[in-house]
Formats: C-alpha cells, sequence, structure tokens
C-alpha cells in the first residue's frame, strides 16, 4: 500500500515522474545487478579466469524474468542486502555448477555502488533534457521582454527599474552554470567499483586491475583509480548538484508566486479550466506548481545534506552510512524530476502582463526611478547633496500623493541644473534599466553558441 506523496497514486506524478521511478524502480536496479554480474562473468571468461562455458550460462540465466522478487525480499530481509540472495538464485538457475563461477572475486558493495552509477547515469540524461527544455523558454522569455520594463525589488520593495527579460536572463545563466556543472561532473561521478572485499582486489591477484578495467569498458562507466567504498565524494557531488539546480527553481518558484500576488498581477503560471481554484473562494487563481517546486526543492536540500552524512564513513566498508544512500538518492532523483517537470509546463506557459508591469512602475508617481535624478544631478551638486535633496522630495510626494516630477520642477536648487523636460526624462522608468539589454544578450550568446555547438 503507497504510504509516501512518492509512491501515491494521487501525489506520486506531482511531486515526481514516472521516467524517474522507473530508473529507481527494483526492476531496474535488480537488473542493472544482473548486467554487472554478466558483464564480470564475461569479461573474466575472456581473461582465462573462468570457464567460458561458465560465463556464457550464467549470462544466460542474468535476466530479470529469472528472479523471484517475493524470494529475493526475504533473502534481502534475512541477510540485510539484496545481492547475495541475486546470486544465489542465479547459482540454482545455472546448469551443471557453473553457477559457482559467478560474482567471482567481487563483494556485495562492487555490484551495489556500480549498479547506483548506472542509475545516476540514465536520471542525469532525463534532468539534462528538462534543464535544456526549461533553459530554451528562458531564452525566449529573455528575448521576448528584453525591453519590457517592470519593478526591480529589494526587501520586497520596489528599488529601481530593470526588465523582465533581464529576471528570465538571470535565471537562464543559473542553468547554464548548471549544465556545466553536469558536463564536468560526469566523469568524476560516472565511475564504476570493483574492488573486492576491502578495496585491494586481493581475491584476483595479478589479474585484478585486468578484470576491473574490462568491467568498466563493458558498462561503459569510468575506471575508479582506487576503490572508493567508503569514500563518498562521488555520490555526495551529484545529490550537492542536483541541490544547486532545484535551489535555481525554488528561486524561480519563489518570484512567480510574489508576481502572482493580486496587489501585483505581473506573471501567472499557465491556466488550465479549475486549476489553483479555491473550494471556497471562487475568484481566486492560486499558485499551483511554485508550491510543489518550492516543496522539492526544499526536500531535495535535505536529503543532500543526509548525502553528506553517508560520507562519513568508518574504515574500509561501513557500519550504516552507507545505507542513507539507498533511502536518500532516490528521493533526490525523484523529487528533482518533479521539480523540473513541474518548472518545465510553468515556464513554457508562463502569462506576463506587460501592461500591468507599466503600471506598477507608476504606482510611486515616479520615486523608482529617483536613483536616476539623484545621479543626474550629482555632477552639480555633489552626490550627497543630491541624495538628501532627492530623498525630502520622495518623502514629500509620498505623504502629499503628488507626482514627484511636480515637485522636483518646482524646487529652485533642483530647477537651476535641469529643465522639467529633463527631469521627466530621468524619470521614465524606462529610461533607467541600466545595461539590462545588454546583459540579456550576452547570456542569449552562449545560449545560442552552444546550441550551435550542439548540432
Amino acid at each position: 500500500m503507497p504510504a509516501t506523496a512518492l509512491d501515491s497514486l494521487i501525489f506520486r506524478d506531482i511531486f515526481g515522474t514516472e521516467e524517474m521511478r522507473r530508473v529507481f524502480c527494483d526492476e531496474t536496479r535488480t537488473g542493472f545487478y544482473l548486467q554487472i554480474e554478466a558483464a564480470l562473468a564475461r569479461v573474466q571468461a575472456r581473461l582465462g579466469i573462468i570457464p567460458a562455458e561458465a560465463a556464457h550460462e550464467i549470462e544466460q540465466q542474468c535476466r530479470v524474468e529469472n528472479i523471484d522478487f517475493a524470494k529475493l525480499k526475504a533473502q534481502t530481509e534475512r541477510i540485510g542486502y539484496p545481492i547475495l540472495g541475486i546470486v544465489q538464485q542465479i547459482v540454482a538457475l545455472c546448469a551443471d555448477g557453473l553457477g559457482e563461477w559467478c560474482h567471482w572475486g567481487a563483494t556485495t558493495q562492487d555490484i551495489t555502488d556500480t549498479a547506483t552509477v548506472m542509475q545516476i547515469r540514465d536520471a542525469l540524461v532525463l534532468i539534462e533534457r528538462d534543464m535544456e527544455a526549461i533553459s530554451a523558454s528562458l531564452a525566449a522569455l529573455a528575448r521576448r521582454y528584453r525591453d519590457t520594463p517592470m519593478a526591480g525589488r529589494s526587501n520586497l520593495q520596489q528599488a529601481v527599474p530593470i526588465t523582465f527579460g533581464f529576471k528570465a536572463a538571470s535565471l537562464l545563466a543559473a542553468m547554464q552554470r548548471h549544465r556545466a556543472r553536469l558536463a564536468e561532473l560526469r566523469p568524476r561521478v560516472l565511475v564504476g567499483e570493483f574492488a573486492g572485499a576491502a578495496g585491494t582486489l586481493s581475491s584476483l591477484g595479478a589479474d585484478g586491475l585486468k578484470v576491473q578495467a574490462a568491467l568498466m569498458v563493458e558498462l561503459g562507466l569510468g575506471q575508479p583509480e582506487i576503490a572508493w567504498h567508503t569514500v563518498r565524494d562521488r555520490i555526495g557531488e551529484v545529490g550537492c548538484f542536483l541541490a544547486l539546480v532545484t535551489g535555481t527553481l525554488g528561486k524561480l518558484s519563489m518570484d512567480v508566486k510574489l508576481l502572482m500576488q493580486t496587489e501585483v498581477a505581473e506573471v501567472f503560471e499557465p491556466f488550465h479550466k479549475g486549476r489553483g481554484s479555491s473550494s471556497t473562494m471562487p475568484q481566486k487563481r492560486n499558485p499551483v506548481s511554485s508550491l510543489y517546486i518550492h516543496a522539492n526543492a526544499a526536500l531535495v536540500r535535505q536529503n543532500a545534506a543526509a548525502l553528506l552524512e553517508a560520507a562519513v564513513a568508518d574504515h574500509e566498508r561501513s557500519t550504516g552510512p552507507w545505507e542513507i544512500e539507498w533511502i536518500a538518492l532516490p528521493e533526490i532523483f525523484l523529487l528533482s524530476a518533479g521539480a523540473l517537470a513541474q518548472s518545465r509546463g510553468m515556464v513554457a506557459g508562463l502569462q506576463i502582463d506587460a501592461d500591468r508591469m507599466r503600471a506598477n512602475l507608476d504606482l510611486t508617481n515616479g520615486q523608482i526611478s529617483s536613483e536616476a535624478v539623484m545621479m543626474g544631478l550629482a555632477p552639480h551638486l555633489g552626490r550627497q547633496r543630491a541624495h538628501d535633496l532627492v530623498y525630502d522630495k520622495c518623502r514629500e510626494a509620498a505623504r502629499s500623493e503628488r507626482p514627484l516630477l511636480d515637485l522636483l520642477a518646482e524646487d529652485g536648487e533642483i530647477a537651476r541644473h535641469a529643465s522639467r523636460s529633463e527631469l521627466a526624462k530621468l524619470l521614465d522608468p524606462a529610461n533607467y534599466v541600466g545595461l539590462a539589454g545588454e546583459m540579456v544578450d550576452r547570456v542569449l550568446a552562449i545560449e545560442e553558441a552552444r546550441y550551435r555547438s550542439d548540432r
């Protein structure tokens, strides 16, 4: 009976995805165990370590459909690990005692860790695909709204004008960095494990490294320079990477939630009939995807911390920290997949109200551009005097609800250095977005160069 949000029939496709569950399900994991055992027998036969007929028989029996999962459950509960139970079943299936050559020179953690890396490899393909799709949508938003002014906000207050394209490009730049991190970490993380009981390959003598190298070629993984049974930075790195990715998605979701507020109403999640409705307030259009993204991102970070706890392992084979990974790592990937899927759909259909953005820029009667006036007057009055003068006018504008332009133009000291038309130009938010457009262009150029190189 499903008991958590990740396996609930109702919630599982909100917080995770079917594709990612498939990567971490019992059948896939067991299939990787069997693939490794078959590859090990194959390379050992090729190197003359075990009989060729044994390798052939083992390979024939290493099929998921041959495994009795109810029996494997009982074996795992009794033994504490699934690998020996799988080997026992394969040995029993092989004819003429040839199965005794199965798992030759290996240890449980060799098979488990290598299978985990194979799961990570497949899972990262799904992660990368969604990152690419989100990046494409952010690029489209950055390009379309490159010059669309909106209020930049600091401490939840209007600060100075920016553009919506600038906001989208900032997130796109983060996704570009994440994609670069992914390319960099793959060679470090996608490394198999085959080292024997305490990591020295003593059971295979001089042939150990030959077997290790050939096995990794068979599996398409990197060969470790030394055993990493209890040195877990590879697993920790991928967890921290996903914490960074989902942290960016969490920031995206936070901004969308805030921009959807009734009093702001500048950006909205995609509309579908009934989505985000309230059971009692018919007028409401609540954020939905943003909420799940936020929750998933928070839990990915907590599980990443658990992986770092698992890195504090004892001696050459650990007593407990390793098992933390069995719980935390699949959850990290499932939650990350859920956050990416929600983000992908949200960003692709994000609704932008440029008119409302402009209206909100005008809420303070010009005060959002007060820095522009200060900087315009500073060469004539000195920066501090200009600041204090404009500050006083802003306070007066807030009290009187008069346009800041009128108050500035009426001041004799200011009028000596700037005409009303010059002040109006300084106060136009569209004229004070700085180099936002140029920065957007730089981020888009990186995206376009990457697109060309990928083709």
